[in-house]
């Protein structure tokens, strides 16, 4: 990392690429023009992602730091495990609600120091919601010019905590509700239930709106680094499912196994 740049100063080129590239999105966004293409996964690619990766491929370089982006080169393992310091970045999280044209998807950036991130960003262009923060410089949503801090926790709570909890507020995947995830949310009697596209899930958490989100789909680091970022700062963590430790992240396979937040 240039030793000249702190987490405060890389948060700030990362929320100015992560404006710029809502931009180029929304540019498509208000076009129609989405020029759809499918990619070997079955998941859908459009002009808008292709143009907010290129955005934030060329703001992020003034950093010196490696970027690991999901519309960008796939760099062997070998090479990402010597990284100290990388961008993590989903230039359009939420392709499929882009496609619905329901403004519930967001760019994500994460800056990572190891197996961890540290610092994130994330922008709902439509919404014109913009997350960011770090465990250094406190965790802040800003709209309308109108920057709010929002408050960490003030303790720590395990998921028996959250059984005893009265108006216990549930939020889950619109597209990926599948029967796991029907069947742990039962667990949880009297819970209501919201539903939210892309990284705005992890965001209803962070607002104290939501209080757990449980994924039991496929998901990739990119989905959740610059979200878990921000959670973590605030007192909370995205947990594997046996609840033993968090998401890790620059693994071999960029694959998340499934997760429990709260």
């Amino acid at each position: 990392m240039n030793v000249t740049l702190s987490i405060t100063d890389l948060l700030q080129i990362a929320r100015a690429a992560a404006l710029e590239a809502g931009a180029a999105i929304m540019q498509v966004y208000t076009s129609g023009e989405f020029d759809v293409s499918m990619k070997s996964d079955d998941s859908p690619l459009t002009k808008a992602d292709r143009a907010a990766h290129e955005v934030i491929s060329r703001d992020l370089a003034i950093s010196g730091l490696p970027i690991l982006s999901e519309e960008g080169q796939q760099h062997p393992y070998e090479l990402r495990q010597q990284w100290e310091w990388y961008w993590l970045v989903d230039p359009l999280d939420g392709t499929k609600e882009f496609l619905k044209r329901n403004g519930e998807f967001t760019v994500n950036i994460a800056l990572m120091h190891h197996h961890k991130p540290v610092a994130g960003v994330i922008y709902a262009p439509v919404l014109g919601s913009l997350y960011f923060g770090s465990a250094a410089t406190g965790v802040y949503r800003e709209e309308k010019g109108v920057k709010t801090q929002l408050l960490p926790l003030p303790g720590s709570y395990t998921l028996e905590d959250l059984h005893q909890k009265p108006g216990l507020t549930i939020v889950a995947s619109r597209t990926h509700l599948n029967s796991k995830t029907e069947e742990f949310i039962r667990r949880f009697p009297g819970a209501s239930t919201s539903s939210m596209g892309s990284s705005l899930k992890f965001m209803l958490l962070a607002e104290g709106k939501a209080d757990l989100y449980p994924r039991f789909a496929p998901t990739m680091e990119w989905d959740t680094a610059a979200a878990h970022a921000l959670l973590n700062a605030l007192k909370r963590g995205i947990y594997q499912e046996d609840l033993q430790q968090e998401l890790t992240y620059n693994k071999e396979d960029l694959h998340n196994p499934d997760f429990i937040a709260f």
